[in-house]
């Protein structure tokens, strides 16, 4: 199976509400856009929020979104003036890495991360050709 692209998919109970979230809080910009939907660039990936298909009330969401930012403590503070709240804030993690924690008006949790220069996840891990 050959898997050519990806998006997670989420059905607010809000939708308005949770449309103006993410293209106003977290300012992803907009892919696409069709009746009944908003589809948003996240990295290499998608993010679409649907006002179709769903129940109508927020569901149970076990897993959470990782975004990558350059500055933790920059999108720290942005959040803070556009009064979305930071459930935690920046923190170096034990594996490394800066990790920040929002939610979503669904309480959908939002984990928004930075790798610092020298963490891993930057190394080039390709052999050198000698």
């Amino acid at each position: 199976m050959d898997i050519l692209s990806s998006r997670i998919i989420l059905r607010p109970a809000d939708y308005p509400r949770t449309l103006e979230f993410y293209r106003d809080g977290l300012e992803l910009a907009i892919a696409r856009e069709y009746p009944g939907g908003t589809v948003f660039f996240a990295g290499q990936s998608l993010v679409e929020v649907a006002a179709h298909g769903g129940s109508g009330r927020a569901s149970a969401f076990d897993g959470a979104l990782w975004l990558q930012v350059r500055d933790a403590s920059d999108a720290a503070a942005e959040l803070a003036q556009k009064g979305i709240a930071i459930d935690r804030p920046p923190v170096q993690e034990p594996w490394g890495l800066i990790e920040m924690w929002v939610k979503d008006p669904d309480g959908v949790p939002i984990v928004l991360v930075e790798i610092p220069p020298d963490h891993p996840l930057r190394r080039d891990s390709r052999r050198s050709a000698d």
